[in-house]
């Protein structure tokens, strides 16, 4: 079941899927740069870039795993969640131009303490291509 909107932690099931998708800029790239102060060649010099294992500039991967919080703060569970944990793995490079899509799953649930488990993914190229992996534990308030 694919939900879309803010829901009370009785209503959600396990199965339930939301997501979000973005495509990021050059500009998005500068802008996480300055406020996360990550100023990595590789992000934002296209001539180092073209140097690198990649051959052009990546993405920030915690730019590209912060959809996975947008999916969680805005989709499911939405609002009033607490952020206990999340386990990344990052898989394959993101490119400026990317179709990314954070989808959020929710796996397990612990009724006594409205805790939710979440497999997180991030993918691009259409779903083929899977770039972050993990998994979240939330708490809906």
């Amino acid at each position: 079941r694919i939900v879309g909107v803010d829901m009370n932690y009785e209503d959600i099931k396990v199965g339930d899927k939301a997501s979000v998708s973005k495509i990021f800029t050059s500009e998005d790239v500068f802008t996480f740069a300055e406020v996360s102060t990550d100023v990595n060649p590789i992000h934002l010099d296209e001539e180092y870039a073209k140097n690198s294992l990649f051959g052009k500039r990546i993405i920030h991967g915690m730019l590209t795993a912060s959809l996975i919080s947008a999916a969680i703060g805005t989709k499911l569970p939405g609002e009033n969640t607490l952020y206990l944990s999340q386990t990344l793995k990052f898989t394959h490079p993101v490119y400026i131009g990317d179709h990314c899509v954070a989808e959020v799953e929710v796996i397990s649930k612990r009724d006594d303490k409205k805790i939710l488990t979440l497999k997180t993914t991030v993918t691009t190229n259409n779903g083929e291509t899977e770039v972050v992996v993990g998994e979240a534990i939330v708490k809906k308030m």
